[in-house]
């Protein structure tokens, strides 16, 4: 039974542990709209219009914030009531137990080392061809991808995650203050194209609003309302992000008040914008000509903006520079908190004094992502950040749960309405998407896991701190 040992609950969430309580609800909230949106409103949401739901991708937005919003609100329950930087980790060790939470912690550091890798070489590209395109200008190919795809080194994948490695050294309040500034920039960009585009709206092209089932000749059928869920289902992970909020709990000033505004707040604020760009989008052309791989700037340009098209790219770049620095802060602070729990060296819980941040674990993890942006494919291992993430949200939902039977009298900044409910269709919602992921991607998260059981068994089951309080 020591596998599902728990760790006690630390009802003073505002304790000094190391780390410096700099964070308000405000940076918490920006934080979360950093790692939400990204390039995919600009991408997604065309491509999910033009194959699977037509003008009502808006519908399609609207289930997956529903499914989102049973996580979320599950995730401001425990931050608010567990607390600790490990996020998901940190909410099953006390709810499951040391075993599955050290899974757990296995997939979101699986899960954010191979998202921060693979949006890097995203960034690289929209580096090269939409800021240095600009000014008539790119890299050399060999420059702009690694070994294994004919090139020498992806050179600005590389260098976007040392840089935002150097940021994140210098403090948490400094990179708060940065990731706002690329917020307010992406944000001005999304208000940018709406703006321009909102007076070429054609209503006809948003009819039919559901448009006919239809199957294709691959024999997979596409639009009408099962086409919703479909591409529901499509567009939830880009939504995936606001769980890096719980992992800043151990820097916010207030964090039973500020967490739940934090993830509340930032998940709303980008279903709304979701909505908006998806109905603007299908407004000015029709959804058919929106399969491309930048149907917003394909819009633009037939409704004959295309010098609004440069700054679409420049927002598209802060958004992916914000998603990265968010993940890269999220996955040092779990594994800060998984050394802190013995379940890792005690390297990996090292603060420095000056800044007090975590630099050891900041710049190892920062090496290893380096190494697998700048020299390696990663097309292939990209789904392994939606399922390290299903499952993380599955298991904070079955935490609230678990942790509502053990500590009924545990006092809650904030509960999740609905009784049992909210969180039960949560993990089915969850578990269900997994179902839908391919075989590649299990297989290779079957080899995560029996690595991580055989670090657990040969290392963190022996060193645990609760293994030393039991001895």
């Amino acid at each position: 039974m020591s596998l599902f040992r728990r760790k006690p609950i630390e009802t003073d969430l505002a304790k000094d542990t190391g780390l410096k309580r700099v964070l308000t609800a405000f940076d918490l909230t920006l934080l979360g709209v950093g790692a939400i949106i990204g390039a995919g409103i600009f991408v997604l949401t065309g491509r999910a219009a033009a194959v699977e739901a037509g003008p009502a991708i808006t519908l399609a937005f609207v289930v997956a914030g529903i499914a989102c919003t049973c996580a979320a609100l599950a995730y401001a329950e425990l931050a608010s009531t567990v607390g600790g930087c490990g996020s998901a980790y940190a909410y099953g060790y006390a709810g499951l137990g040391e075993f599955p939470a050290w899974i757990i912690a296995c997939l979101l550091i699986l899960e954010y080392t191979v998202a921060i890798s693979t949006v890097a070489v995203g960034w690289s590209g929209y580096f090269n061809a939409g800021l240095l395109g600009l000014f008539g200008v790119g890299l050399p190919t060999d420059l702009l991808h690694g070994p294994g795809e004919g090139g020498l080194v992806n050179l600005p994948a590389l260098a976007i995650v040392a840089l935002l490695g150097v940021l994140l050294a210098t403090g948490a309040k400094v990179s708060a203050q940065f990731n706002a500034i690329m917020v307010f920039v992406k944000v001005g960009a999304i208000l940018l194209f709406l703006f321009a585009a909102f007076g070429h709206i054609d209503a006809a092209n948003w009819v039919p609003y559901i448009p006919e089932r239809v199957v294709g000749s691959d024999g997979v059928g596409h639009f009408g309302v099962v086409g919703i869920f479909t591409a529901a289902s499509l567009v939830f992970f880009a939504y995936i992000g606001f769980d890096a909020v719980s992992t800043a709990a151990e820097e916010c000033r207030n964090p039973q008040r500020d967490l739940p505004i934090g993830i509340i707040a930032s998940l709303a604020v980008c279903t709304v914008f979701y909505m908006l760009v998806s109905a603007v989008l299908t407004g000015i052309v029709p959804y058919t000509e929106l399969n491309t791989a930048s149907p917003v700037a394909t819009a633009l340009l037939k409704i004959g903006r295309d010098s609004i098209a440069g700054w679409i790219s420049l927002g598209a770049i802060a958004g992916l520079t914000t998603v990265m620095l968010v993940l890269y802060y999220a996955i040092t602070r779990i594994l800060f908190a998984v050394s802190r729990d013995g379940l890792l060296p005690p390297f990996f819980s090292h603060i420095s004094a000056r800044t007090r941040s975590p630099i050891r674990v900041i710049v190892l993890i920062g090496v290893i992502m380096c190494a697998l942006a700048g020299f390696l494919p990663l097309n292939r291992l990209a789904e392994l950040t939606n399922i390290g993430t299903l499952g993380a949200f599955v298991v904070v939902c079955a935490g609230v749960l678990v942790i509502r039977r053990t500590h009924p009298h545990l006092k809650r900044g904030f509960r999740t309405p609905g009784g049992p409910v909210i969180p039960v269709l949560g993990m089915v919602f969850c578990a269900t998407l997994m179902t839908f992921l391919s075989a590649h991607t299990w297989f290779y998260f079957c080899v995560v896991l029996v690595i991580a059981v055989l670090v657990y068994f040969l290392y963190s089951r022996n060193h645990s701190m609760l293994a030393a309080a039991t001895s």
